[in-house]
């Protein structure tokens, strides 16, 4: 018995209507690019490949979230927020509101210290907010996804002081890119693209009875602004640091303030 629309479930309905456009365009892009059978066969087996590499998740991070962020974004009054990205880890330490992120003692790279304020809609201070960050070093590297980079590195949740304050001392992070010996870098190099991204801090910023912000912050001048391959810089989260005195270890040292604005959670 064939199932009519008329019978379908509301979710079998946007299921249809969804997966249907998706492989309707598909097949027109492959009419409208004269696809061959070797390149079918090619884009097939890179398929196949990607799944085989495990890499799914960073096909999907890369070149779809953002877009899925955007549309979120529409009905958003608070901050800014962007795409979660592949590095994040459950289960940071809590630290206190004026604090510097766990870092090697030698840890490379020149100084940053993110200050800032946690704020409601309404203009209200949120006590108790936190800001759950984390970044790559200097180098590039994430922990608990290199092996070089010990775990927790530059890794932790900062609670805000009564006034939804915080003062983070950390490292400029360095640009990086997606990996680049399996299907995903393959693209990159196939299609001519760029694979970086630019250096950038990561946060979900929460607070009681706040909705959570996933978010990024990058660096004005920094290089792939403009052409990061996961397509998640706006305007809006490009810091402009200061430079300020620095602390006698030959390091430079910036400063930069930026405040946070959550909506209510639903009621």
């Amino acid at each position: 018995m064939t199932t009519t629309s008329t019978d379908k479930t509301a979710l079998q309905r946007r299921v249809d209507a969804f997966a249907a456009d998706v492989i309707g365009r598909i097949n027109q892009a492959i009419i409208d690019h004269n696809m061959t059978y070797e390149e079918y066969d090619a884009a097939k087996q890179w398929l196949i490949r990607v799944g085989q590499a495990g890499e799914w998740p960073l096909f999907l991070d890369v070149w779809v979230e953002h877009t899925v962020e955007q549309l979120a974004a529409h009905s958003r009054h608070g901050s800014q927020g962007t795409i979660l990205g592949p590095y994040y880890l459950p289960d940071a330490p809590e630290l206190p509101s004026k604090v510097t992120l766990p870092m090697r003692p030698d840890e490379p790279g020149d100084r940053l210290v993110l200050r800032g304020q946690i704020r409601s809609l309404d203009g209200r201070p949120i006590a108790g907010a936190t800001l759950d960050m984390w970044q790559a070093g200097a180098d590039g590297y994430y922990s608990g996804f290199h092996p070089d980079t010990p775990d927790g590195n530059l890794r932790g949740k900062v609670v805000t002081d009564d006034e939804g304050r915080f003062e983070v001392e950390t490292v400029l992070p360095g640009p990086y890119t997606i990996p680049l010996d399996g299907p995903c870098g393959e693209l990159c190099r196939a299609a001519g693209w760029s694979p970086w991204r630019p250096g950038h801090l990561h946060l979900i910023v929460g607070g009681p009875g706040h909705d959570p912000l996933t978010t990024q912050l990058f660096f004005e001048d920094e290089e792939y602004l403009d052409n990061d391959v996961a397509s998640a810089v706006k305007p809006e989260l490009i810091l402009r640091p200061a430079e300020e005195p620095g602390d006698g270890s030959g390091r430079r040292r910036y400063g930069v303030t930026y405040d946070f604005v959550l909506e209510p959670a639903p009621a």
